[in-house]
This record gives C-alpha cells, structure tokens and sequence, in this order.
C-alpha cells in the first residue's frame, strides 16, 4: 500500500505523527490512571467500568441503552459492568419517571461519595501537574481536546 492510497489528501505530515506519538503515551497512562482510580473507588472495580461512573455524576441517571450507546458498546457489555456496579452497591436502579417499563441507573450515596473523593484527588493530581503553567496555555490545551472529541464523535 502507498502513501497515496492512505493518505488521500496529503494530510499525514510530520505533525500528525507527532500527535499519534503524544496521544499514544497520553493514552497509556490514562489506561494505568483508570485502573489505579477504579481500585481507589472499591478494589473490585473494573478499570472500564469507572469510566461509567464518570458519565453518571456528570450526566445524572440514565438507561442502560443510553451508557451504551454513549459508550460506543453493545448490551451484554453494559449490563455486565451494570450488574458489577450494582453487586457492589455502586449504582443502584430507579423507575424511568418518563417511561415505568423502563428503569434508570443512577450512583447511589456511596458510589457518589467514593467517586468524589478519587476525583478531587485526580483532579488535585492535574492541578499540580499543570501548576507551572500558564492559564491560557491550560485553557487552549483544553480547547483543543474539546474540538478533537467533537471530531472523533462526529466520526463514529
């Protein structure tokens, strides 16, 4: 295969394999920092399922169908990680307000009061990191993430 025949638009520089390299190592730290954080929320936690309760504070409750549509995942995966969380007294299920055949997940007290806390302490974990930073620099690098989760969701 040529370059030509990836690489259409002359698109794949130098840059672009610097931002794979970055985003690489990024990742695999983020990965290790997942499963650290999930062990910190209850040792039995699986490192994707934190991710989850992630979404849940942020977004509040929602259906299943919903995790797993947002999480790009298909049923049986969700309800494993649900039925995990639920048997570890994480989340809890409530009727759907909009629709009693349904129900929604939601964090119960204790899954939202361990998650709190390992969250204050990753983002005290960013704080320091970036403390010799300047704000403006720390507000583009977020700026810049933003635009390129809205592309990467656009292209799913």
């Amino acid at each position: 295969m040529h370059k030509a025949d990836t690489d259409p638009a002359g698109l794949f520089g130098p840059e672009c394999l610097d931002v794979e390299r970055e985003l690489a190592v990024f990742l695999r730290r983020a990965r290790a920092s997942s499963g650290e954080m999930a062990r910190q929320v209850h040792p039995d936690l699986e490192p994707a399922a934190y991710g989850l309760l992630v979404r849940l504070e942020d977004a509040g409750p929602q259906r299943a169908t919903d995790l797993a549509a947002y999480f790009g995942v298909g049923k049986a995966t969700m309800s494993r990680q649900l039925h995990a969380l639920v048997a570890l007294g994480l989340v809890d299920r409530v009727p759907d307000p909009g629709d009693r055949r349904a129900s929604l997940v939601r964090l119960t007290e204790e899954g939202r009061d361990r998650f709190t806390h390992v969250r204050d302490a990753r983002r005290l974990s960013y704080a320091r990191k970036l403390a010799a930073w300047d704000r403006g620099e720390i507000a583009e690098l977020a700026r810049l993430l933003h635009r390129l989760n809205v592309t990467a969701e656009q292209e799913e």
